[in-house]
C-alpha cells in the first residue's frame, strides 16, 4: 500500500498544468449521407456555448468547429450532441496553442479540470497551434481504438479515468 501511494504522489507530481488553449477541432462524423444529416450535425453543435463556429464540409464528412477564446471545452459533450444527432465520430483533431509544453510518450497534462494523456510521441516542445488527434473509445473506430489499446499498459486508456479525474488519450 505504501508503495502505491508513493507511485501515485509521483505520478501527480509529474502531471503538468499546461499552458495550453483549444483553439478549433477538425470533426469528422460516419453516417453522414445527406445535406440534412449534415444540417441535424451543425444544428445541434451549435447548441453547445464553448463553441463560436461550425462550418460544415459536406464532401468529407467534416466539421471545422470554432471555440471561444478561454472557454472550457467538454470533448464529451461534443461527442454527446454528434450520438445525439444520430451519428458517431470517425476523427476529432483537436489544436491546441501550446506555450512551451515539453511533451514525452505517456506524458500527462491538465487543462480545463480534464488530464490528455499522449500516446505514440516523441520527445519534443510544443508551441503555437499544434493539432493533437484524440484517441478514445467514442472519438475513433472500434478497430484504431483496439489498435492504441494494445500499445498501452495504462489503465487510464481503458477506464478513461485516473483518480476519478476524466483522462483523455491524446497522439500527434
Amino acid at each position: 500500500m505504501k508503495t502505491f501511494k508513493i507511485v501515485l504522489a509521483i505520478l501527480a507530481i509529474s502531471i503538468q498544468v499546461a499552458k495550453a488553449q483549444f483553439v478549433k477541432a477538425d470533426l469528422q462524423v460516419s453516417g453522414l449521407t445527406c445535406s440534412m444529416c449534415s444540417k441535424a450535425t451543425e444544428k445541434s453543435l451549435r447548441t453547445l456555448t464553448f463553441i463560436s463556429d461550425v462550418k460544415p464540409d459536406l464532401n468529407r464528412n467534416l466539421f471545422v468547429v470554432t471555440f471561444k477564446k478561454d472557454a472550457p471545452v467538454n470533448l464529451d459533450a461534443i461527442s454527446k450532441k454528434v450520438t445525439d444527432a444520430g451519428f458517431s465520430i470517425n476523427k476529432l483533431t483537436a489544436s491546441f496553442n501550446f506555450d512551451n509544453l515539453k511533451i514525452n510518450n505517456n506524458y500527462h497534462f491538465n487543462y480545463a479540470g480534464n488530464v490528455y494523456h499522449f500516446l505514440n510521441v516523441k520527445d519534443e516542445t510544443l508551441n503555437g497551434i499544434t493539432p493533437v488527434t484524440v484517441i478514445d473509445k467514442g472519438f475513433v473506430p472500434a478497430s484504431a481504438y483496439k489498435k492504441y489499446a494494445a500499445q498501452t499498459a495504462y489503465s487510464c486508456y481503458k477506464s478513461g479515468t485516473m483518480d476519478g479525474q476524466k483522462v483523455y488519450h491524446v497522439t500527434i
